[in-house]
């Protein structure tokens, strides 16, 4: 979108409609939302980790019905199979021979309701779909919808019945984000709207598939200056030298930060990456992929403060990407 300014314009808008239009349901909590649409734009996938009833299952929701999109969602609990989740071979005795049946997986966008409620095995059930896009079953391969948005949910680790996520998956998502409660006046709205409807606001689609597609294509047409790159490639380098962390951003994480910059970025307006868009979007998207030394935890050292101190050590350049339109 670098010389495309009514390109540039379009996205806007429409990012600006489905904002709009998603935070009739999640009140008082715009960064939530954009992240969520960074994540989307981005091709990503999107962690949400907070206590029940804070309002994970309705953004995903939302998100769905606003880009006219099929959403299903998933519960997991430590008995939910695999098979579940992508789906099975089933024979078919008319036809005389096996025929695939799809499983939840297959939608727009995918609710992984309390994820870590499910077996490391059924957990691991989800990571090709969200690499590669499509469900393998009998050496059989599946492409799942486009655009394609996994949504898990996970409640905090300390609660009865949970499964730590293993680290391969974890890095299998883009971001990583927490709700959290909303403020007083937020809350009163929602009560307030509550007692007039009995029921949640459903909002309605403000664009289609189409035009997802398209603003997913043009977020990886944002410019992003060399300064820029270096920038990026410094971070996560950084994290790799901290004593604190065993395991620090490796090149996914990398380049998960720079696309998400570029989404960022395009939401909120510009066809180029500025420094700002990266340190805003790096919490999100490389506090799960730090690995603290069991040094570090008894301590209680804690990633995001490491991160904090690894955006504020590293010089910011200066002017990157100014004047780029």
């Amino acid at each position: 979108m670098t010389h495309q300014p009514d390109a540039v314009g379009t996205f806007a808008r429409v990012h600006g409609d489905l904002l709009t239009n998603v935070e009739q349901v999640i009140r008082g909590k715009t960064e939530v939302v954009r992240l969520a649409l960074a994540c989307l734009f981005a091709g990503g996938h999107l962690l949400v980790e907070d206590v029940p009833g804070v309002g994970k299952t309705s953004l995903a929701k939302a998100l769905a019905a606003s880009i006219d999109g099929t959403w299903h969602r998933i519960q997991f609990t430590p008995d939910l199979l695999p098979g579940d989740i992508t789906g099975v071979s089933v024979w078919n005795q008319q036809s005389n021979r096996f025929e695939f049946r799809p499983g939840a997986v297959f939608a727009n966008v995918v609710v992984a309701d309390e994820i870590n409620r499910a077996s490391p095995k059924t957990q691991s059930a989800l990571l090709e779909v969200m690499e590669e896009r499509q469900v393998t079953v009998d050496a059989i391969g599946y492409p799942v919808p486009e655009p394609f948005l996994v949504l898990a949910t996970q409640n905090p680790i300390d609660l009865e019945g949970t499964y730590r996520l293993p680290e391969a998956q974890l890095d299998r998502f883009l971001m990583r984000i927490a709700v959290g409660y909303p403020d007083l006046a937020a809350e009163e709205e929602i009560l307030t709207g509550r007692a007039r409807s009995g029921g949640p606001p459903v909002p309605r689609p403000v664009t289609t598939l189409e035009a997802v597609h398209w603003m997913v294509a043009a977020t990886a047409a944002v410019h992003v200056d060399p300064a820029v790159v270096r920038y990026v490639a410094t971070i996560t380098a950084a994290t790799r030298e901290r004593p604190e962390l065993r395991l620090g951003a490796s090149p996914r994480g990398s380049l998960a930060l720079l696309r998400a910059a570029q989404s960022y970025a395009a939401g909120e307006g510009r066809g180029y990456v500025v420094p700002d868009d990266v340190k805003r979007i790096a919490p999100a998207v490389l506090i799960h992929r730090l690995l603290l030394t069991p040094e570090a935890e008894v301590r209680g050292v804690r990633a995001a403060g490491v991160l904090s101190e690894v955006l504020a050590g590293v010089p910011v350049p200066a002017a990157a990407g100014a004047g780029v339109r």
